[in-house]
């Protein structure tokens, strides 16, 4: 190319934030949109089992594992399903939200006041789960 008269050229120079009179604008800047903000995703795991309650089981203790080694899983959010129908998914986790905001960490169905998350975590509830 000998010179920088072609339109192309200087739009592309002007994109670069380069040229004549574009001196204070940088090369390298933050982008001019914001980032998307985060969404949930699920992760399947495959196992067997005798039954449906077995299977419960293992996938709670599952879950419970999984959260323990990586705490920003969402486990309220934990459920199980047959293989061939994950349209039938029941939640793992009760999950009732508490006066303070706090979500019941036990069991779906689990009998009793709810509990939440952590050693001497709040209960609340009137006991009939």
């Amino acid at each position: 190319m000998r010179g920088d008269n072609s339109p192309h050229w200087r739009r592309m120079i002007g994109a670069l934030g380069a040229g004549p009179g574009r001196a204070d604008v940088p090369l390298i800047a933050p982008p001019r949109r914001a980032g998307r903000p985060h969404r949930f995703f699920t992760a399947h795991l495959g196992f067997t089992a005798a039954g449906p309650t077995e299977a419960r089981e293992l996938a709670v203790g599952y879950a419970e594992a999984l959260s323990l080694l990586r705490p920003e899983l969402a486990l309220g959010a934990a459920a199980l399903s047959p293989a061939d129908a994950w349209h039938r998914a029941e939640r793992l986790f009760c999950g009732a939200v508490g006066p303070d905001g706090e979500r019941c960490a036990d069991v779906a169905g689990h009998p009793g006041f709810h509990h939440a998350a952590g050693p001497g975590g709040l209960g609340w509830g009137d006991g009939d789960g």
